[in-house]
C-alpha cells in the first residue's frame, strides 16, 4: 500500500491555506495539515472557522487540487478546559474532511489534564475527528510513556499519540516505547531528522523544532526503526521547518527536498520491514 505524505503547516507557516494547498500540490503531497489554533498567544493560525469566504477559498483549492487535510491543529490543554469553545474549530475540521486533532498536554495537574483529554475526545467524536497528543520533552505529556499514560487513562476510543521524531529524540522515549504501543493508538505520524546532541533548555528546544529541523537521513535519528514500527497505511506528516535552508533555496525547493528524502527514508523502511 503506498503511503500518503501531508505537509504540516509549521514547515511553511507563514502561508495561508490556498496558498500552501497550492504550493503543496505541485510538489507532489497528498495533503495539508492545518494550524487554525495558535501554538501561543499571538502566533500565527488561520481561524477558518470565524472566516467563511477563506474556508469557501480554501475548499475550492481542496477541490482543484485533489488534496486532503488529514488533521487540523492545535489545542492546548494547559489548564481547565473549555470544550465547547472548540465546537466550532470541530465544525471546520469536518467541512475540510480531516479526521485528526494535534492536542498537547501541558496541565501540570496530570489528573485533570486526562479528565480534559477525556473530554475532548467525546466532544470531537461526533464530527468523525480524533484527539491525537503529541508529547514534547518540555511539557506535562514529555514523552511516548507519559502520553500513553493520558491516553489510556482517559479511556477513549479516538484518543491516539502523535510522534514528532524531533521530540521522540530530545525525550526520554525508546524504540521500545513505540514498539510496545497499540496500532489502534497510532493514527498519523510525523518525520523530519535532527542532530544526536540538541539543546536541553526549553527556549532552545523550542527554537531548534521551529526553525533548524533536518531532512530526513541528514541527522541521527533512528527514523527507519521508528517507521518499522507504524502501519504502512498511515499518513506521514512532514514537518520540517528550517528557517535558513528554506530561505537559500526557496520555499518550492524546500518543500519538494523534504517530501523527497521523507518518502525515501520511509519506503527503505518499508522494504526492510
Amino acid at each position: 500500500m503506498q503511503r500518503s505524505y501531508s505537509l504540516a503547516h509549521l514547515t511553511v507557516l507563514e502561508l495561508d491555506p490556498p496558498t500552501m494547498i497550492r504550493a503543496a500540490a505541485q510538489a507532489g503531497y497528498q495533503g495539508c495539515g492545518l494550524r487554525l489554533l495558535p501554538f501561543a498567544p499571538g502566533g500565527t493560525a488561520y481561524r477558518l472557522m470565524d472566516d467563511p469566504a477563506s474556508l469557501r477559498n480554501t475548499l475550492a483549492c481542496m477541490q482543484d487540487t485533489g488534496l486532503r487535510i488529514p488533521d487540523i491543529e492545535i489545542i492546548r490543554i494547559e489548564g481547565p478546559l473549555d470544550v465547547r469553545s472548540y465546537l466550532p474549530f470541530f465544525e471546520a475540521g469536518q467541512k475540510l474532511g480531516a479526521r485528526h486533532v494535534l492536542v498537547t498536554g501541558e496541565d501540570p495537574d496530570q489528573n485533570r489534564l486526562i479528565e480534559s483529554f477525556a473530554r475532548l475526545c467525546e466532544a470531537c467524536k461526533p464530527y468523525g475527528l480524533t484527539a491525537d497528543m503529541e508529547f514534547m520533552p518540555w511539557m506535562t505529556a514529555d514523552s511516548v510513556r507519559t502520553a500513553r499514560k493520558i491516553v489510556e487513562a482517559a479511556g477513549q476510543d479516538n484518543g491516539g499519540i502523535l510522534i514528532d521524531p524531533i521530540h521522540f529524540q530530545r525525550s526520554t522515549s525508546t524504540l521500545a516505547d513505540i514498539q510496545q504501543l497499540p496500532d489502534r493508538m497510532i493514527h498519523y505520524v510525523q518525520i523530519c531528522d535532527a542532530p544526536a546532541k540538541g539543546p536541553t533548555d526549553t527556549d532552545g528546544l523550542i527554537h531548534a523544532s521551529r526553525h533548524e529541523r533536518l531532512l530526513p537521513g541528514e541527522g541521527d535519528i533512528p527514523l527507519k526503526d521508528m517507521f518499522r514500527c507504524y502501519a504502512p497505511d498511515l499518513t506521514i506528516s512532514v514537518e520540517i521547518p528550517n528557517t535558513k535552508r528554506r530561505a537559500q533555496v526557496g520555499t518550492q525547493a524546500w518543500i519538494t527536498q523534504c517530501l523527497q528524502t521523507s518518502r525515501k527514508v520511509a519506503n527503505a523502511a518499508t522494504t526492510a520491514h
